[in-house]
């Protein structure tokens, strides 16, 4: 019975959050159609502007992992208190750093774009872009606060209310102002911006409203004194991890961008599928964040480890069956965009070459974003992190592709193996079990 009740459990959290994703990235399959007709500058240019919003994304997501470790153990120890001011706590942090973000992509958008590219119709193209869809960093930035809070809450339908209303704006408004129809004006890549822009807010609306409606009062009088020393010591090496794994993946995305404008091309074409793939199992990360932060919350250690080892399981077997998938679908995945010969076939390649390693990228979410994280000690997450980033992807990418020459399918696979460092070393740090850890109020 308790096994059958925790499966209920992950469900009820996993699949909600699986099919968010998975209609975000569906969603993403349709603009990048779309912005796949005006050609390979346009695909381009909005592929990288991806990763300097990616870099915004993945540093807020830190602040919500924060803020999904400690709802989800004051939730476990049944203190309201201390869970709401921890949601307000850093929704305030996310609005900061979203105004900085905000700053950067108005003020010098084609200069951040230089730092990708060296064709300089794309990086102008894509900086118009950039310098419109920043205004949806703000948005996102209470989306994710919000969103944690609600899945916390066991509540985690409703995220994926506001997600599939946010996702159908975008992709209306995107065949409007793309393409020009209803007597708008063909805006292009221009078009795609204010659809995610307009689309951004329309989601924070309408996840406010929910929070509004569903939230927790707090039936204790005050919370008591705040420990800074045990918040930095979650955020700081979950921010810093975050940073420099996306600042990784931003010198992957110039190494791809210097192979050539084809090349980099290929692998924005591939986003859609990688998201999708994720997105199917990333609701198990979620599901590994809170309710084994539950479960260390209430103290029950062992009841964790178990747990946190079924979702491991789950996880491996998940992803061994969408990997098969990926590799027999890839040639006809190719076939929907109206690009050149030669960057369908490094598209399919490169999907192949994902297909091979997307296991350990499942593995690595669920035990790195969700199980180790869980108990507050995030210092293992960064170190893992930077040395499967730094001491193994990076060089392995400028070697192959600077130093050897090799083709960017083969660059992509080998610098893809620092997955399999990473997730040896999780492993052995969860058999440790150093990381079970539970907050203090």
């Amino acid at each position: 019975m308790k096994d059958r009740s925790f499966f209920c459990s992950v469900c009820a959290l996993a699949i909600p959050v699986a099919l968010q994703s998975m209609l975000q990235a569906s969603f993403g399959v349709v603009d990048q159609v779309m912005i796949g007709q005006l050609g390979g500058v346009e695909v381009a240019a909005v592929g990288l502007a991806g990763k300097f919003t990616g870099i915004f994304n993945v540093v807020v997501s830190a602040v919500g992992a924060v803020a999904g470790i400690m709802i989800s153990q004051y939730m476990g120890q049944k203190n309201t208190s201390e869970t709401r001011r921890s949601m307000i706590l850093n929704l305030r942090i996310c609005f900061i750093l979203a105004a900085l973000f905000l700053l950067a992509g108005v003020a010098v958008p084609e200069q951040i774009m230089g730092l990708y590219i060296k064709d300089r119709a794309t990086a102008e193209t894509a900086g118009r872009y950039l310098s419109i869809v920043s205004g949806a960093f703000l948005p996102a930035a209470g989306i994710t606060i919000l969103s944690t809070y609600l899945r916390c809450m066991e509540k985690a339908a409703l995220p994926l209310y506001a997600g599939i209303a946010s996702a159908a704006v975008n992709t209306g408004l995107n065949w409007i102002l793309i393409f020009g129809r209803l007597g708008a004006p063909a805006l292009g890549v221009t078009g795609a911006a204010l659809a995610t822009l307009i689309s951004q807010l329309v989601y924070f609306t309408v996840i406010l409203g929910m929070y509004t409606k569903y939230r927790r009062r707090s039936k204790n009088a005050t919370a008591g004194p705040f420990s800074w020393r045990q918040y930095l010591s979650m955020l700081l090496p979950l921010l810093t991890s975050e940073f420099m794994w996306v600042l990784g993946e931003n010198v992957y995305a110039g190494i791809y961008g210097r192979l050539g404008t084809d090349a980099c091309a290929a692998m924005t074409l591939t986003n859609p599928m990688q998201s999708l793939a994720i997105g199917a199992l990333c609701g198990l990360s979620q599901a590994a964040a809170i309710l084994i932060g539950k479960r260390l919350g209430d103290g029950d250690r062992e009841m964790a480890y178990r747990e946190a080892k079924r979702l491991l399981l789950y996880g491996l077997a998940g992803s061994l069956a969408l990997s098969v998938m990926i590799y027999f679908i890839s040639p006809w995945y190719v076939c929907i965009f109206k690009v050149g010969a030669g960057i369908r076939a490094l598209t399919a390649q490169i999907l192949a070459a994902y297909a091979a390693v997307m296991p350990f990228k499942v593995l690595n979410m669920i035990i790195g974003s969700g199980i180790l994280r869980s108990g507050g000690k995030t210092t293992y997450v960064m170190a893992i992190d930077l040395m499967g980033t730094w001491l193994f992807g990076v060089p392995l990418g400028l070697l192959t592709a600077f130093v050897f020459c090799w083709p960017v399918p083969l660059v992509y696979l080998t610098l893809s193996l620092e997955e399999c460092i990473r997730f040896a070393v999780s492993l052995v740090v969860f058999r440790r079990r150093g990381w079970m850890n539970q907050l203090k109020a």
